[in-house]
């Protein structure tokens, strides 16, 4: 029974001490908890940063590299459809040239004088073969 009396004797001084002490411990415990809390919070906005700037520059990437792409194969439809368009144009220029020869044969022919236009007519045709004949040499010469 000594020792719960000598406790409750003890004067108050004792405890005091203790109690700063306990209170500086915890204060200091709170602080660093705190900090370290802090120092989590910020590591985590910085590594959120860093990695929305790593993903934006990966899809501006990706995204660059898909136009580019896209304006290849656009520019490569373009121009086959151009050359579609050119071919078909000079197949109806020529069905076109064709279809006047054969309206002037035919306008030539419907006079009485058919046997000198059927010459006039042959006679033409030949002059714009060599004519044509001399364009493509003096392309060569050229």
């Amino acid at each position: 029974m000594e020792a719960p009396l000598q406790s409750l004797s003890a004067p108050r001084s004792d405890r005091a001490p203790r109690r700063r002490n306990s209170r500086r411990a915890f204060l200091i415990f709170v602080f660093i908890w705190l900090m370290l809390i802090a120092a989590g919070l910020t590591g985590a906005k910085l590594y959120s940063d860093h990695m929305q700037a790593t993903v934006t520059a990966d899809v501006s990437q990706q995204t660059k590299a898909q136009l580019t792409q896209m304006q290849q194969d656009y520019d490569g439809r373009l121009k086959k459809l151009e050359e579609s368009y050119k071919s078909e144009i000079a197949a109806l220029q020529s069905k076109i040239d064709a279809l006047n020869e054969l309206l002037t044969f035919t306008k030539d022919n419907a006079n009485a004088k058919t046997d000198n236009s059927n010459k006039l007519y042959t006679q033409l045709n030949d002059v714009k073969k060599q004519l044509d004949a001399l364009k493509k040499n003096l392309d060569v010469l050229k």
